[in-house]
């Protein structure tokens, strides 16, 4: 491991954000020397970030905490375009309209990470469609994209893994590497941004933001990836079958939120609290040497630790407290998913499958008879022993409502309604 000086190098490599660097120990004396701006961007294709965007915030955070400043990009106008990294199609193109509301949902998240403000270390929230949106074609081809070998933009793997596959890739897309360079050189001007910061797949792309401004303005700029994440088993950071782990609680409850991280692998335990927790690295080591049940409680406190950071304390003691009365003590918490249900529904018998998948514990009716099939389906806590059975009022508790369960650890409420 590279001995770095700076307060921020130092801490990505103890918590192992680092995974490629321009000039690591360039960027370290800069940081010794001066505050410096550095962005990471965020296009705007959906109302909230999920999980997989969580190590870029957190990177955004230290860099603040270590006396420097953040630049939260969002994407408003790259999100016309499309980021073709990492996958297999074209994103759907979104009207101007959609993009705002997206644009609206992400901003809300940035605030309980970094402190948004005038002073040196403040920091920014701002748009590339600002200055995206008044390019004129010709000059901006003229000017930046003569600078762009079309040899070496094939070569990228956001290009030629899609042409490998023989998937489509549209000239819009293309262009995505241009303008993402661009916002670079767009940032150093505007901010005095010297560092872009991005996940391993951004690589190619901020090497050629680096490129271009020292190409067009001789100045010396600095790239720093994060690794992929992936859990001990081997599969993506924040993919469930239940769908993705999203930030935002209109999203994803809270409550849901916080047992994602309690249900962590015991594996990934301590390298989750060094990346996405601020605990001192000898509280977390601590915490991952636990074995056996006692990991659990490491496992609780990493779940208090992201969701405190996400959705705030209060929200993170009533999810581990909804948790607390669910397993603990066989109860049910106030803080578990609730699902409206039509009284008549429960009069006629409302089949379970159907119940399961509208409460969201499954996502099919398939998955729901192999989840009964299984023994993994409850009612209040008792085995469903059949597919054809039916909820009815007598399954209601005294304030009206039926508890779900699908194994151990995942439950939801159904409410009825008024007769």
């Amino acid at each position: 491991m590279t001995e770095f000086t700076s307060s921020f190098m130092r801490t990505m490599s103890e918590r192992g954000f680092i995974h490629q660097a321009t000039d690591a120990g360039g960027l370290d004396t800069l940081m010794n020397n001066k505050v410096v701006t550095a962005y990471i961007g965020f296009d705007c294709t959906a109302d909230s970030l999920h999980v997989g965007s969580l190590l870029q915030i957190m990177m955004l955070r230290h860099l603040q905490r270590c006396g420097h400043r953040p630049i939260v990009l969002m994407g408003g106008g790259t999100t016309k375009v499309g980021d073709p990294s990492g996958r297999d199609d074209a994103r759907q193109l979104l009207s101007d309209e959609d993009i705002g509301r997206n644009k609206a949902g992400i901003r809300r998240i940035f605030e309980r990470y970094v402190t948004f403000g005038d002073g040196p270390t403040g920091a920014v929230m701002c748009d590339n469609d600002e200055w995206l949106s008044t390019l004129r074609y010709i000059p901006f081809l003229r000017k930046v994209g003569r600078y762009f070998s079309v040899n070496r933009m094939l070569s990228f793997d956001s290009v030629k893994l899609r042409l490998e596959r023989e998937q489509p890739l549209s000239f819009l897309e293309f262009n995505y590497m241009i303008l993402q360079a661009y916002d670079f050189l767009e940032l150093r001007r505007r901010y005095g941004c010297e560092l872009q910061m991005g996940g391993s797949d951004q690589w190619g792309n901020i090497v050629n933001g680096v490129e271009l401004a020292r190409r067009i303005d001789r100045q010396a700029i600095h790239g720093l990836t994060s690794p992929l994440i992936t859990t001990a088993s081997g599969a993506k950071m924040g993919k469930t079958a239940q769908g993705a782990i999203w930030l935002n609680a209109e999203r994803l409850s809270p409550y849901d939120f916080w047992q994602f991280w309690r249900n962590t692998e015991d594996g990934d335990v301590g390298r989750f609290l060094q990346l996405f927790t601020d605990l001192p690295l000898e509280e977390i080591r601590r915490l991952a040497a636990l074995e056996g049940r006692e990991l659990n409680h490491a496992k609780k406190v990493l779940a208090d630790e992201v969701t405190g950071l996400c959705h705030g304390s209060g929200a993170a003691q009533a999810a581990a407290e909804t948790a607390r009365r669910t397993f603990e003590e066989g109860g049910r918490g106030g803080e578990l998913p609730s699902l409206p249900v039509d009284r008549q529904d429960l009069e006629d018998g409302l089949w379970v499958v159907e119940a399961l998948r509208r409460s969201g514990l499954v996502a099919s009716n398939g998955e729901g008879r192999k989840l009964i099939r299984n023994g993994g389906a409850r009612i209040n806590d008792v085995v469903v022993s059949s597919e054809e059975y039916r909820v009815g009022l007598a399954d209601l508790d005294a304030e009206g409502i039926v508890k779900l369960s699908s194994g151990r650890k995942r439950h939801a409420l159904l409410r009825a309604g008024i007769a």
